[in-house]
């Protein structure tokens, strides 16, 4: 077979979380991961521009092979995905697939919960979008979904604060804004895959009886679903067990930072856009 990697995409490091647990749960397929640095956050920028970015990058993919592409990125996941899957695939590539995070965690997501209350930590845009709600509605419409954005979660993460006291300070007040909104709350989403390294502070300021869901896991196992039951598309993914790393930024920065995410460095290479 030819060399058709899973193409897993984000706008930085934090897909990586993510990759981590699809090579973890799928550790027999290709991947290729792509994180456009360069042009990071995206959770501050506008639809158009977000969806622009995303497929310019998904494009690159296609080009190194992948026939299957996950975004990796809640927030392109909200601002990007449905164009890209109704609008570009049916003339660019209809025979390639594009996923995102947002879908799988909602199918999910109703049943770590008992009181009907669920709270989404995530970036302003995907906050914006309400993708969360709209998705959740059609899965679990019983459940309340309150939403707090979190803008400073991810410079935290990126400049590696994300142990500092400033991040508890910061930790701290969202997840007091959210839990105002109701105390009923006993499910939590990290809606960013940067969150779970805030992990160990979000969980110093939460009641224990409280539910923390990170993505990765979930993805994981929704993908394994996924390729599954389109055995066409599994058919098409190349089984080698390796590993590529592409960056739109210095590939020195990312190995180095990249490294926080994934437990240990990686060897990226640059990709031009």
């Amino acid at each position: 077979m030819s060399y058709q990697p899973i193409g897993v995409f984000d706008s930085g490091y934090g897909g990586l979380t993510v990759l981590k647990s699809l090579v973890g749960k799928l550790p027999q397929y290709d991947y290729i991961y792509l994180g456009d640095n360069a042009r990071t956050p995206y959770g501050t920028r506008s639809f158009d521009t977000v969806y622009q970015y995303t497929l310019e990058c998904v494009q690159h993919l296609f080009r190194k092979g992948c026939q299957l592409v996950i975004l990796a990125c809640n927030t392109a996941s909200a601002k990007a995905l449905r164009n890209i899957q109704q609008l570009d695939l049916p003339h660019i590539a209809p025979e390639r697939r594009v996923l995102g995070v947002i879908r799988p965690t909602t199918e999910v997501i109703g049943h770590y919960t008992k009181t009907g209350h669920v709270g989404i930590l995530a970036t302003r845009g995907t906050v914006t979008s309400e993708s969360y709600l709209v998705e959740i509605e059609k899965f679990f419409p019983e459940l309340t979904v309150f939403q707090e954005a979190c803008p400073m979660w991810v410079p935290l993460v990126e400049n590696g604060e994300y142990q500092s006291a400033g991040a508890d300070y910061f930790v701290q007040q969202h997840i007091d804004h959210l839990m105002r909104q109701s105390p009923d709350i006993d499910t939590l989403l990290l809606a960013c895959t940067h969150y779970p390294l805030l992990l160990p502070k979000i969980r110093k300021v939460v009641p224990e009886s409280i539910t923390i869901l990170s993505q990765g896991d979930i993805v994981a196992t929704s993908l394994t679903d996924y390729l599954r039951r389109h055995p066409d598309m599994d058919a098409q993914c190349s089984k080698g067990g390796t590993l590529q790393f592409y960056t739109t930024d210095s590939p020195t920065e990312f190995g180095r930072q990249a490294g926080v995410f994934w437990g240990e460095p990686v060897e990226a290479e640059w990709l031009k856009l």
